[in-house]
């Protein structure tokens, strides 16, 4: 090769380096930010549901500095179907279901309320019935299958402590349970001691409660282990913080949750020696 190629050959290939380190990088527009999604158990009817745990999500985004969008099902069915394929990123779910799910998904609880859970049956504050056993061959009203305070524990302590056998009639959510048994729809209904203080004081004064169930621990917000480490513990100090605030306090108890305490599985790994699961019923896919 002679002088003069050799200079031309190596002036191109400056222009080409050039030319390379010149050009502006192209951002990946389509690597924008991680968006989780938050499930949460339907106690409420929607507008009620959507009031107390909208606030909770904003915050929760200027904690965390994440993006969440709030997904809560139209009924306890369809919430259960979205836990068991594991749709949810986090969650606020039935203690039982989280042990149910375990083995297939996983699911990490973050945080839970302090304040153990009892399940409970009430009547009509006028209603003759004043023990479990008389509720042998009457209605119950219940919201969901698989409502651990709600339906499970009732149901088992009613057929083995009290021998009673009921017709269940599922009305989807506590508060519906409560109005059904006001109304004199259903003998009795099930529900758990917070749900019922979170009614209006008409509902609250016409019923009365007949039977307390064993305490169990509380909903707890839990992460699917998809979920990296730190946004996971991310996550769980921003739901503790919400403690330290009246105005963090005062949302938290729309739920109801009096104060956040860290939880783990080993927490809730209790319940399933109860004996739970001859009351469970699987739920049917769409």
């Amino acid at each position: 090769m002679n002088r003069n190629l050799r200079v031309c050959v190596v002036f191109l290939m400056m222009v080409c380096i050039a030319s390379y380190l010149l050009v502006p990088a192209v951002p990946d527009v389509s690597a924008g930010p991680k968006t989780y999604t938050i499930g949460v158990v339907p106690q409420f009817e929607q507008r009620k549901l959507h009031a107390a745990w909208k606030p909770i999500v904003e915050d929760l985004e200027k904690r965390t500095g994440l993006t969440f969008n709030l997904n809560s099902t139209l009924t306890i069915d369809a919430f259960e179907r979205a836990i068991e394929r594991g749709e949810f990123d986090f969650l606020y779910l039935n203690p039982y279901h989280l042990v149910q799910v375990h083995d297939s998904q996983g699911y990490i609880p973050l945080v839970a309320d302090k304040e153990a859970l009892r399940g409970i049956l009430v009547v009509r504050k006028e209603s003759a019935v004043r023990s479990p056993a008389e509720l042998n061959g009457k209605v119950v009203a219940f919201p969901s299958p698989n409502a651990i305070g709600a339906t499970l524990l009732p149901k088992s302590d009613l057929g083995q402590l009290f021998q009673a056998t009921v017709t269940p009639l599922y009305v989807k959510t506590h508060s519906s349970v409560y109005l059904h048994v006001v109304k004199d729809l259903a003998a009795a209904g099930g529900g758990v001691e917070k749900t019922l203080q979170e009614q209006s004081e008409a509902i609250r004064g016409a019923l009365r409660i007949i039977y307390r169930t064993r305490s169990f621990p509380s909903h707890p917000v839990a992460a699917h282990p998809r979920v990296p480490a730190d946004i996971r513990e991310k996550v769980r100090k921003a739901f503790l913080s919400m403690n330290d605030s009246p105005e963090g306090r005062a949302m938290l108890q729309n739920v109801p949750v009096g104060k956040f305490i860290p939880v783990s599985y080993d927490d809730y790994a209790v319940m399933s020696a109860w004996g739970l699961e001859k009351f469970w019923k699987p739920v049917k896919e769409d």
